[in-house]
């Protein structure tokens, strides 16, 4: 935790109200994004109980297993669930856009993705479990399904992964997300708390934050976000629910025990639907930052890529090989390297920690040679000094190079550090000329910020081909192909029991 996330915590505590970690939204919303709220059989790895999903407030669809243990009944609701959530994906393939590219020929890209919203992290992990026990499974032979279930299970696992890169908007839980906005008093523990949080950030009329909070904490009032259920009602209403499914002589006598579960789990799941698009106005009320477009332009690169080879393409398999495992690892380092310079260069408040830090200085732009020439080489070359007066903390020192935070490219040396000034010469973000565009160089007057970071990175290290992996890392991988063991009815130990939903 930051020093100035820290204040924040310490400001809303005594204030009893949620106080801002940014002034612009640091991640794409959709204009129709699909809220999606799993819940599970408590005990079970990934038995699916029911699911609130809709990409309207007023019109959700809810979805109930009536015996979370019954096979055919699991992979039912699996299909209920691939209809609609394939059905919002194929929406999201309307349209096109070309972009440019070296041979000047251009190629498609779509102009929207999906993206899915669910209450906490739990909800991608839950999703995760479900994507990895239904992409393998047979629409023939023994045991079989629908042939959408292996679809969602491969398109569930997509997003997932996705959700794994830093700064993605595809798949986004909602906890985290307004964590990264606003600061409570309460810890980041209780801050995994839909209902808690949104008591700080959004209050009834006539409660502070910390009474809303408190309220939302009884699950009889706020019942939990998923995918986990209170374990009252499971022993007071579920399990009654289902034993009474469970002794059903008949199909008219399991259809009232079905309407009665759906009757119950519809009261645990709409509180947090409700909670979920409250969360959402209070996201859209802050304006985009400037580098989201960029980010999600990543996704829709990501969503077209992958929606290419789902006709042909295997399952994704268990687990990377060494190659494909280390450029995913440098791929989510560079994307959070990336985020972190992005949302700095976004957000005054977020720079503000780079500059208590020293990583950072802002100030009034004092003195200025803006036609200064370098004239020690064969050719005089344009180097504009700056002296800048701050009062931040300064930690960079002479010959050390720093970027101006408000033009992307423009780079300067550090000269002299004297007495709260920083003489800077700027070396580039200029144009080509021996005189300066008008505009590039910062006047007298102006407030300006530099960094010690800047938005621009190297290349990725070049690695092996699969077939030249190193015996250190298991040699070359053996082709993938999906096997009969991943697709048995029932999974051979126990341990395989957490990873495939059977």
């Amino acid at each position: 935790m930051s020093t100035l996330t820290a204040l924040a915590r310490i400001e809303a505590a005594r204030t009893g109200s949620a106080q801002p970690l940014a002034t612009v939204r640091h991640c794409h919303l959709g204009e129709q994004p699909l809220v999606l709220i799993p819940l599970k059989l408590s005990g079970e790895a990934a038995a699916p109980l029911a699911a609130m999903v809709g990409t309207a407030r007023k019109d959700p669809a809810l979805l109930v297993v009536a015996q979370p243990r019954n096979r055919d009944l699991r992979f039912g609701f699996a299909a209920e669930l691939a209809a609609l959530v394939l059905s919002y994906v194929e929406s999201r393939q309307a349209g096109t856009e070309t972009v440019p590219t070296k041979d000047g020929e251009g190629r498609q890209r779509y102009s929207d993705a999906p993206q899915v919203l669910v209450p906490n992290p739990g909800g991608i992990t839950f999703l995760r479990l479900l994507g990895r026990s239904t992409r393998f499974r047979r629409i023939d032979g023994p045991y079989p399904v629908e042939a959408s279930v292996p679809l969602l299970g491969r398109w569930l696992t997509w997003l997932c992964d996705r959700a794994e890169q830093p700064g993605s908007s595809v798949l986004m839980p909602m906890t985290s997300m307004l964590a990264g906005h606003w600061a409570t008093g309460q810890s980041t523990f209780e801050d995994a708390n839909l209902g808690a949080l949104l008591g700080w950030l959004d209050p009834p009329e006539g409660m502070t934050g910390p009474q809303a909070a408190l309220r939302a904490e009884d699950p009889l009032l706020c019942p939990p976000a998923g995918p986990t259920t209170d374990p009252g009602f499971d022993n007071e209403e579920l399990a009654p629910l289902l034993a009474a499914y469970d002794r059903a002589p008949a199909d008219q006598a399991r259809m009232a025990a079905t309407d009665r579960l759906r009757r119950a789990l519809r009261r645990q799941l709409e509180p947090t639907w409700e909670l979920m698009w409250r969360s959402i106005e209070l996201l859209r009320a802050l304006p985009e930052g400037a580098h989201v477009t960029g980010r999600w332009e990543g996704d829709r690169e990501s969503f077209t890529h992958f929606a290419e080879g789902v006709p042909e393409g295997f399952p994704q398999a268990k687990r990377d090989s060494a190659v494909a495992a280390a450029r995913r690892l440098i791929r989510l380092e560079r994307a959070q390297d990336e985020l972190d310079v992005q949302r700095a260069l976004d957000d005054p408040l977020v720079m503000a920690e780079h500059r208590l830090t020293g990583e950072a200085f802002a100030g009034i732009v004092v003195a200025a040679q803006p036609d200064r020439l370098d004239t020690t080489g064969k050719t005089p070359k344009l180097r504009p000094y700056l002296q800048v007066r701050t009062s931040d903390p300064l930690r960079v020192a002479d010959g050390d190079t720093v970027h101006n935070a408000g033009r992307k490219g423009q780079k300067a040396l550090v000269v002299d550090v004297n007495a709260g000034t920083v003489l800077l010469e700027l070396s580039s973000g200029m144009g080509r000329k021996r005189v300066a565009e008008p505009g590039s160089v910062p006047e007298v007057g102006d407030r300006v910020c530099f960094t010690t970071f800047a938005a621009d990175f190297h290349r990725s290290p070049v690695l092996p081909p699969l077939e030249q992996t190193p015996w250190t890392h298991g040699g070359p991988p053996e082709a993938y192909v999906p096997g009969d063991d991943e697709a048995v009815a029932y999974p051979p130990t126990a341990a395989d029991a957490l990873e495939v939903w059977e």
